[in-house]
């Protein structure tokens, strides 16, 4: 069974702490073996790569290397502010996120 986290694919996330503290960015990717996430524009490094069919000349390329879930926050979607994250049932019964800030559901 996989484990529940307070961040999906999609969500805007602000960072808590490192070298990128203060930024916001939207979730690329969740890897829930490992607990993280790719931010966009977040955690960017250098990789040197070969010359293949879709890079014929090789070279440096930036890209994103994933972020420990612990260091991003979930940012409220009405204040835009970042926010801790709580469970609770639906009108329809479904369990949901919501932003414990505002209460209001988190898509």
């Amino acid at each position: 069974m996989q484990k529940k986290l307070h961040i999906k694919k999609g969500d805007t996330v602000f960072v808590k702490t490192g070298e990128y503290k203060g930024q916001k960015g939207r979730v690329l990717e969740v890897n829930r073996d490992t607990d993280r996430a790719i931010v966009e524009g977040v955690n960017m490094i250098k990789k040197h790569t070969k010359p293949d069919a879709k890079n014929p000349d090789g070279g440096i390329i930036e890209k994103e290397a994933p972020v420990h879930i612990s260091n991003l926050m979930v940012v409220d979607p009405s204040s835009g502010e970042p926010t801790r994250i709580g469970r609770r049932a639906n009108d329809k019964g479904k369990l949901v996120r919501y932003s414990k800030k505002s209460g209001e559901e988190i898509k």
